[in-house]
């Protein structure tokens, strides 16, 4: 079924939308070798361009192996996502799949589990564990495999922040990049939905991962490209949207990709035949009340201070927090708080820095808490 605008999941097809320079250098990447740190803010699509990059690769002598860490809490959940997404998706078919495992991990009896529906992917549960392998053999699993396969296995892993959290989690990096670093028949592309941790685990000179692969930034679609797709979208569906008004949908969530395709989806489902700014208002009040849980669990155990924070903000303010005016008319308590202020938001994702500047990194809950909290 086609779908006019996709949100809340990686996209493909006609709705993935720009990003050649990006989608050209990622994928020479991959065909080269070379190690890649994507960095980007939340919902500008880093998972969708590498899903799209991966399929464009048609090369016999290169095989990509996608996996998503997000659940992984511990060492040895992330050896195991990472030796079954290795195994599965680097066979052929589901019977090679036990050939690979026999082959390559000798020591286990591992579970397979297929869903009654005829187009599901089944499921590998391995049961690596410490006594049975050690992190150093899990972490070789790709570089053995491209051997006696005679290809080049490019690892992309999704979420990889998860790395960084763990318990003991520079050790777990120090194997990592000691391992990785010396593979020649694999690369990586490592990405992640939480910037500030992605950054302080390749931007940090003291980290093991600093310098392990070129850093791309993705910065987020121009408005003049998403315009035209937007109207082009609307026009499959026997609707009318003008420039103006598609315009408007990506200013109000300052062009955030995930956003843009919620905002115009709900317009659309407002609109007869051509789209009026009374449509468009409506779009967005249901787009706030699509979200409004989702913001009211954020602003739970938030001090007073740190919402005074997020109200100066959305009130326009970006620095000199500490000045005296600003003090008083927020309420923010004393100059020294603000750091603080600033580190607990930033560790629940819902600020964000640009050089000297603070900003709200949802546009969104910018709208929404103008709307509802002020």
């Amino acid at each position: 079924m086609e779908r006019a605008f996709v949100y809340g999941m990686s996209v493909d097809g006609e709705n993935f939308t720009d990003r050649v320079k990006e989608t050209k250098r990622l994928k020479m990447n991959m065909e080269n070798g070379i190690n890649v740190i994507l960095v980007s803010p939340r919902r500008i699509g880093k998972s969708s361009i590498v899903r799209k990059v991966t399929k464009e690769i048609t090369s016999p002598k290169i095989r990509t192996v996608y996996m998503d860490i997000y659940d992984c809490r511990s060492e040895y959940d992330f050896y195991n996502r990472f030796a079954s997404e290795l195994l599965k998706q680097t066979a052929n078919k589901t019977g090679q799949v036990i050939e690979n495992i026999k082959k390559f991990m000798v020591r286990l009896t591992p579970k397979i589990s297929f869903s009654p529906e005829p187009m599901s992917e089944f499921s590998l549960s391995l049961g690596i564990t410490p006594q049975n392998y050690k992190p150093e053999e899990i972490l070789q699993l790709p570089e053995i495999i491209g051997q006696a396969q005679g290809v080049h296995i490019v690892v992309c892993i999704d979420e990889f922040q998860q790395i960084g959290e763990m318990s003991d989690t520079l050790t777990i990096q120090k194997r990592l990049r000691g391992i990785w670093q010396h593979q020649r028949n694999v690369s990586y592309c490592l990405f992640g939905s939480k910037k500030h941790l992605m950054n302080k685990l390749f931007q940090n000179r003291r980290m093991p991962f600093y310098q392990f692969g070129e850093m791309m930034y993705l910065d987020k679609i121009p408005t003049e490209d998403w315009v035209p797709f937007i109207c082009s979208r609307f026009e499959s569906q026997d609707k009318k949207i003008s420039a103006e008004l598609a315009r408007l949908i990506c200013e109000t969530v300052e062009s955030n990709s995930s956003y843009v395709q919620q905002l115009a989806w709900n317009v659309m489902a407002e609109t007869g035949k051509v789209t009026t700014e009374e449509d468009f208002h409506h779009g967005v009040d249901a787009l706030l009340a699509q979200c409004s849980a989702l913001f009211e669990e954020q602003l739970k155990g938030l001090t007073g201070y740190q919402i005074n924070f997020i109200r100066a903000l959305c009130d326009g303010v970006s620095s000199d927090f500490g000045s005296k005016a600003i003090l008083e008319t927020y309420n923010l308590g004393t100059k020294s708080n603000i750091s603080r202020i600033k580190t607990a938001l930033l560790s629940k994702e819902m600020i964000d820095f640009d050089k000297d500047n603070v900003f709200l990194e949802d546009p969104v809950f910018k709208i929404w808490f103008k709307r509802y909290m002020k």
